[in-house]
């Protein structure tokens, strides 16, 4: 059996933020959110000095990769439609 690593990129405006702890607040909460609703592992890689926009990955694996693809698309669903004050700009999905 083959595991399949599965990531969700998304690229994230945060317009409330007017500081990077105003930033940082925010997506500490989404991170801590996500990884106790979802199990999977997260966090901000790029646009780190910048207060208004992110971008975040989760990564999760499976031994099935519509499972996993399942599993991240929910995810971005739930960032759309649970965290008002972010808005995915855009995301992307890939599974090795």
């Amino acid at each position: 059996m083959r595991a399949m690593i599965g990531v969700a990129t998304l690229e994230l405006s945060i317009e409330g933020a007017q500081s990077l702890k105003d930033k940082r607040s925010i997506l500490q909460s989404l991170i801590r959110r996500a990884r106790a609703q979802f199990n999977i592992a997260a966090a901000e890689i790029d646009d780190l000095d910048m207060h208004q926009s992110s971008i975040v990955a989760f990564v999760t694996l499976g031994n099935d990769s519509r499972l996993v693809n399942s599993q991240l698309s929910k995810i971005v669903t739930w960032v759309e439609t649970e965290y008002h004050d972010v808005e995915v700009l855009d995301h992307t999905i890939e599974i090795f």
